[in-house]
């Protein structure tokens, strides 16, 4: 943790004990710590989601659940989350989290493959109309299947909703010349090419961690 990140920590406003929890339970039982969303970017989603209100929202990649939680927390009364993670062996971890928060009433963890899972849900969206359409999607999950996970999204989501992708400035591989050809590094940069070049949105990168993709379906 450099010097700034502490400073912009320490002056910003501090996490819940749940999530202090998800986070030191990260670090101790999981091996992939840095994946973890933390406290700056934790409060900017749920400030982000809070000023966008919405009462349905999907993520695509729950970790240990500490975004999940935070989006949770500007949902109304009513709202509803629905979290997929394809790692099942964390789901005690996942759950106890949500159950401290307070919050595990509104959230719905669907284990298994995210694109598997989409599908069902396009269908019961689209076709079947079981389901309403959501209002925000967080995309946080395989960098190598953002662009499929964009396109398994976007008619899910209501006109007017809002797509956030995490990670999408990718330690500044992108642009590196020449850039770097693992599949995760392509991946990003597919994603952010086709959301630039995609006329039914509104976006903007903002650099907060390792990016974020805010995009308004209009």
């Amino acid at each position: 943790m450099d010097i700034s990140y502490r400073y912009i920590a320490g002056h910003s406003s501090p996490q819940t004990e749940a999530l202090e929890w998800i986070e030191k339970q990260t670090h101790i039982r999981t091996n992939h710590s840095r994946m973890l969303t933390g406290p700056v970017q934790g409060r900017f989603i749920k400030m982000l989601a809070q000023a966008i209100n919405p009462e349905r929202i999907l993520e695509i990649g729950t970790f240990t659940g500490y975004s999940a939680v935070c989006l949770a927390m500007a949902l109304p009364e009513n709202g509803q989350l629905d979290t997929l993670e394809i790692n099942d062996e964390l789901e005690d971890l996942i759950l106890e989290g949500f159950r401290r928060s307070g919050l595990d009433g509104k959230i719905n963890l669907i284990t298994g493959d995210a694109k598997k899972t989409l599908a069902g849900l396009r269908r019961e969206i689209l076709a079947e109309r079981s389901r309403p359409a959501y209002d925000l999607v967080y995309i946080d999950a395989n960098k190598r299947e953002y662009p499929e996970y964009y396109d398994l999204v976007f008619d899910i989501v209501r006109p007017g909703g809002y797509i956030l992708a995490d990670n999408v400035l990718w330690d500044g591989k992108p642009w590196q010349q020449p850039m770097p050809e693992d599949r995760q590094t392509l991946g990003i940069s597919r994603f952010n090419d086709m959301v630039a070049g995609d006329r039914r949105v509104e976006s903007v990168i903002i650099p907060v961690r390792d990016g974020l993709n805010f995009i308004k379906k209009l």
